[in-house]
């Protein structure tokens, strides 16, 4: 009788170990490998900006990048405004967007 008792809770401690790893693993895949490869391309996109790009900083200016320096870059605005931005503010990039809607 002792003895089954202890086989019973041998087994739901074995299904609770499996049940934490899955959920783990879940965590993982679910959450941060997406997030691990969402921060891989932008750091790649941001490397590869180049001269006539146009982009959207993290505050929603758009604007066509006129100059590139080590770390930073000189946006451009309409009407010949010209503001210097790290390449971190960066959003995305809207040249193949506009690309797309005029080939359209």
């Amino acid at each position: 009788m002792t003895y089954s008792i202890l086989l019973q809770a041998q087994g739901s401690g074995w299904s609770s170990m499996i049940f934490m790893v899955a959920i783990i693993a879940i965590f993982y895949f679910f959450m941060i490998r997406p997030q691990q490869k969402k921060s891989k391309d932008q750091k790649k996109f941001v490397e590869e900006i180049k001269k006539g790009d146009l982009v959207v900083t993290i505050g929603g200016a758009y604007g066509r990048v006129a100059e590139i320096e080590d770390d930073t870059f000189i946006l451009e605005f309409e009407r010949g405004a010209r503001i210097k931005f790290a390449k971190s503010s960066v959003s995305m990039e809207s040249t193949k967007a506009a690309n797309k809607k005029a080939t359209a």
